[in-house]
């Protein structure tokens, strides 16, 4: 280790030459490529290029819903914000002077790259408008909004995180701000800090969160305006207006890549069957889109196995047939991705997990899972107590996945559907499938299956050029709301799939976005989740092509995102965007 030390010392040029071990360890914390990506300086729309004669217009375009009973009850929780119009940004030359803004931020739910640039987008807009404007970071997420627990944002600060993934400059959370304690502390920080303005970055229950503090807010008088910023990597807040969430395009080339790699490695071994669990508990764009990206044997959607209320025997045996075809051919190796939250689609499966939740939340069945000491007699005693399909759907499951479905329980008591190992329960159902072939001379090939999860480690990425560029540019759409005292609204940004400088930003209420649901017996606005359109351009294409994709090595090998180079490999834009053209 220490030669190694003095020989990459010696390499080094005599004005960087570290004085001391310290000193050269300090120098090898950012790699070439952070320092290179430190420097990048996104490119604005125009009509986000100069803040101090940015202005806001209202449009045409009609934000009601078209469900009276819906709109009643959306102006009863939100009486004040309810109804507003969205805004376009222009130019108007001769604006008053600008006065200094303080503003919050507040980063919630899970990572997704390019948070540091909507970040760096709020800093760079605040400043330009007055120079002693300030950026205030709320700590761990809403919880820190509540504690009043913040970092105070500098240049220097801000300078270390542009264009670099993760969320760690002032970390996340998942707290939710729901009881009336909470959105009083809410305000006791907001006004003891002097904000004009609080920047809520999350996807579609913190946007919800963000609708529900501007409305408090502006009940109680309070000059402290609250706009949201559509974040999600899973891509389910989207709309004809918001397009897609930020971050979803860098998981998506990451993912791909992945995907493309493990194809190599399965058609090179010639052995292997790759099941690959892909992040979307609730909608599967991203399995849409890295399948359209990196063409695997076989995708599964899982809006599509509900609408043709596929069991997990039929879908079990549309992957054995794609097996035995590709066998015929000598082809014993593939992919296969899988939506993470498949299971919750399956109509028979949504059943069983309902009858489970019933059997677990009974004193008696707790005793006796605790009294038995065998998996195998714990398996038996739930046989006993579920009834019908829901018996017969159980007894069908590999062991594994058998015990996960009784043992892993969210803080809830109820069955963790998210920890259930989806590609495993798959590939174990396929391989039982392919024996009971292989028995009756249907099948002579052999399954060798090998597990993977394309999830977290795309969360935290260096931002794809796109999401760098997109979310520093909702940075400064949000700031330019809450100076035109805008509350209410989420940022957004249309025309995604040109050129930067046709991108056209704007403010969308909140409340369009709204939804009621009953939940512990009373009314609650949500936003509702985006799930995939079968009838859309991207679904169709996917579908026109599958078949072919099974059978044959279509493979798509994306390679790593790239930064620097030739722009059709550079600024490179998903499906889901150019879908809007």
């Amino acid at each position: 280790q220490l030669y190694c030390l003095k020989s990459r010392r010696t390499a080094m040029s005599e004005e960087k030459h570290p004085s001391s071990l310290e000193e050269y360890e300090e120098s090898l914390h950012e790699s070439a490529l952070h320092d290179s990506r430190l420097k990048f300086i996104p490119p604005l729309p125009p009509a986000l290029q100069n803040m101090s004669e940015l202005t806001i217009q209202p449009t045409d375009e009609d934000m009601s819903t078209a469900e009276p009973g819906l709109s009643f009850s959306l102006k009863r929780l939100f009486p004040q914000t309810h109804g507003q119009k969205m805004v376009k940004f222009a130019s108007e030359s001769g604006r008053s002077q600008n006065k200094p803004l303080v503003v919050g931020v507040v980063l919630s739910g899970g990572q997704a790259p390019g948070g540091h640039n909507v970040i760096a987008g709020l800093f760079d807009a605040v400043k330009k408008l007055h120079p002693k404007s300030e950026l205030i970071g709320f700590r761990n997420g809403p919880g820190g909004l509540v504690e009043n627990k913040y970092t105070r944002i500098t240049e220097g600060l801000i300078n270390r995180y542009r264009n670099t993934g993760g969320f760690d400059m002032i970390g996340s959370g998942r707290t939710k701000i729901e009881n009336l304690k909470q959105f009083q502390a809410t305000a006791a920080t907001v006004e003891a800090l002097d904000l004009d303005g609080l920047v809520i970055i999350g996807g579609d229950d913190s946007n919800t969160n963000a609708a529900l503090i501007a409305e408090y807010f502006k009940q109680n008088n309070m000059k402290c305006k609250c706009v949201g910023v559509p974040k999600t990597i899973d891509g389910d807040l989207s709309n004809e207006f918001i397009e897609i969430s930020f971050g979803y395009d860098s998981c998506c080339k990451v993912y791909s890549n992945e995907i493309g790699n493990i194809a190599r490695d399965a058609r090179s071994a010639g052995k292997y069957w790759f099941f690959l669990k892909m992040m979307g508990r609730s909608a599967s764009h991203i399995t849409l889109e890295c399948a359209l990206q990196s063409r695997p044997n076989v995708a599964l959607i899982s809006e599509e196995v509900l609408e043709q209320r596929k069991t997990l025997v039929d879908i079990t045996k549309d992957i054995a047939d794609v097996v035995c075809k590709r066998a015929t051919l000598h082809k014993h190796y593939g992919v296969v991705i899988i939506p993470e939250g498949l299971i919750e689609f399956i109509p028979e499966f949504q059943v069983l997990i309902q009858d489970l939740n019933r059997a677990l939340a009974t004193q008696l069945t707790q005793t006796v899972l605790a009294a038995l000491k065998k998996d195998e007699l714990k398996i038996d005693y739930i046989e006993s107590v579920l009834s019908g399909a829901s018996r017969e759907c159980y007894a069908g499951l590999p062991i594994e996945i058998q015990i996960q479905l009784i043992l892993d329980r969210d803080p809830h008591g109820n069955v963790s559907v998210s920890q259930i190992e989806t590609e495993r329960l798959i590939g174990e159902m396929v391989a039982t499938e392919l024996r009971k072939r292989a028995k009756e001379g249907t099948y002579s090939g052999k399954l060798d299956p090998r597990y993977h999860f394309c999830g977290y480690q795309g969360r935290a990425v260096f931002p794809s050029n796109f999401d760098a560029k997109y979310c520093y540019a909702l940075g400064h759409v949000a700031v330019g709301l809450l100076r035109d005292n805008c509350t209410g609204y989420i940022a957004c940004v249309r025309h995604l799939a040109k050129a930067t400088s046709e991108w056209e930003p704007c403010g969308l209420p909140l409340t369009a976005l709204m939804n009621i649901e009953e939940r512990h017996g009373a009314p609650k606005p949500v936003i509702k989740k985006a799930l995939v359109d079968l009838s859309g351009q991207k679904f169709q294409i996917f579908k026109e092509q599958r078949n072919r994709w099974a059978v044959q090595d279509a493979y798509r090998y994306t390679g790593p995102m790239q930064f620097f180079g030739p722009e059709d490999i550079t600024e490179d834009t998903n499906f889901h965007v150019r879908a809007f053209l």
